[in-house]
């Protein structure tokens, strides 16, 4: 009941934070609670660290890296560019825009696609002119594809680098097995958000009302770094995984390299048209304090038997087939994170398949399935994932306001279909792949 009680309360302070009290503050204070009652011990400090080290600093890196080409342009230039694909059909643009955001997802991880895109499509409907019912189902679809979409590669979600490297799982097995499960994912998410906003999104729209794409472009140098750097980190993500390279480093590694071209760094400064220091400040460093502090107090959980608890949860589902273990799986930490955010979820569903006696191909489904259920389940719910909770706090600020019944009512009715499709998805396709 301590540590139950210890785990609420931080999850209130994260939700709340009163008077703009940092999520990592918030994550800290229960983690030292929890030392200081017992709840978990100094050696339990080394485990989760050890667990989530590697995933927190990717994440930084990556959101460094989408900082700094969103000062560039970057994500405007390739907005209006859709806009303009789209030709004036309010209906052809509305899938590009759902395109779009999956491919950012991929590469530039979930939080990316949701907190940069969002505020620049809001930004191009408000110049087209949409009505507020149109501009609101672009605005929904960008945030819920965000997620819906992250499963491709290792980088497109904390959940899936956390996962990974708990469970050793290397950058092309990975891709291997959710690259094609993505795009029934992808699928999915665009068939039930057409089903459910058709009616409101817009017929026909002005072009004319468009700027040049490439009148976006704030920094050339950056931009024309961008593809290439892209390209080369991507390679190298599938070369350095089988040597055991951290992805921290390789993405690290990127973000220096691209911030050297921001920053004229070769040039003493001279030229330089980004505020590199704007961009650190608006990295996510208040991330790394949480996911050390929640995963403590979430480790505290494990040792108070919510593990155990877990554990027989799911060697009761492996009972039941290779079916129900992998939609039982992933709807039951579905629901998990939509309560307790899909951060600490994650952490729980991972001990408890490492410690549930299972066969290997029932192990393996549920370790994806850990993934999709912890990716797709915050959609439930506006708590589910801080990205949810950092969206619309954005969309506030533009005067774009979802109050939680309006999200949950979109949230509970598209997310679980799309969660099936992709789990059955899963079921099907990871035995083929591990048959080859």
């Amino acid at each position: 009941m301590l540590a139950l009680a210890i785990f609420v309360a931080t999850l209130v302070l994260v939700i709340w934070q009163p008077r703009g009290l940092g999520i990592g503050w918030s994550a800290l204070a229960g983690a030292a609670v929890a030392l200081a009652t017992g709840v978990v011990g100094w050696g339990d400090v080394g485990t989760v660290w050890k667990i989530v080290w590697d995933a927190t600093f990717t994440f930084v890196a990556l959101i460094v890296i989408s900082l700094v080409l969103d000062e560039a342009g970057f994500f405007t230039w390739a907005a209006l560019h859709v806009a303009r694909w789209g030709g004036g059909n309010g209906r052809r643009l509305f899938p590009l825009v759902v395109l779009l955001g999956a491919a950012i997802a991929a590469v530039f991880a979930n939080d990316g696609a949701a907190l940069l895109l969002t505020p620049i499509v809001l930004a191009i409907l408000l110049r087209l002119d949409f009505p507020p019912a149109g501009a609101l189902a672009f605005v929904v679809a960008c945030g819920f594809v965000a997620d819906t979409t992250s499963l491709p590669l290792v980088v497109s979600n904390l959940v899936n680098i956390v996962t990974a490297n708990f469970f050793d799982v290397s950058f092309g097995r990975y891709a291997a097995v959710m690259v094609p499960v993505n795009l029934v994912s992808l699928a999915a998410t665009l068939l039930v958000l057409w089903a459910f906003f058709r009616k409101d999104i817009p017929a026909t729209y002005d072009v004319g009302r468009l700027e040049a794409p490439g009148s976006a472009i704030g920094d050339p140098a950056v931009f024309r770094t961008a593809f290439p750097l892209l390209g080369l980190l991507l390679v190298a993500y599938f070369v350095t995984g089988p040597l055991g390279v951290p992805i921290a480093f390789v993405t690290g590694a990127a973000a220096l390299v691209l911030m050297a071209v921001a920053g004229r760094w070769f040039t003493g400064g001279r030229g330089a048209v980004i505020d590199l220091s704007k961009v650190l400040r608006g990295a996510p460093w208040q991330i790394v304090l949480f996911s050390i502090g929640m995963y403590l107090v979430v480790y505290g959980l494990g040792n108070a038997g919510l593990t155990d608890i877990a554990a027989g949860a799911l060697r009761w589902l492996a009972d039941r087939g290779t079916f129900i273990a992998t939609v039982g799986t992933g709807f039951v930490v579905a629901v998990l994170a939509s309560v307790m955010n899909n951060m600490p979820a994650t952490l729980v569903g991972a001990l408890a398949i490492d410690r549930a006696d299972v066969g290997p191909l029932t192990r393996e489904l549920m370790v994806y399935a850990n993934v999709v259920g912890n990716d797709l389940g915050p959609k439930l719910t506006p708590i589910g994932s801080l990205a949810t909770l950092l969206w619309l706090h954005v969309l506030a600020g533009k005067g774009q306001r979802i109050t939680w019944g309006q999200y949950m009512k979109v949230g509970l009715v598209l997310t679980p279909p799309v969660l099936l499709a992709t789990l059955a998805a899963l079921w099907v396709w990871l035995p083929l792949v591990s048959s080859r």
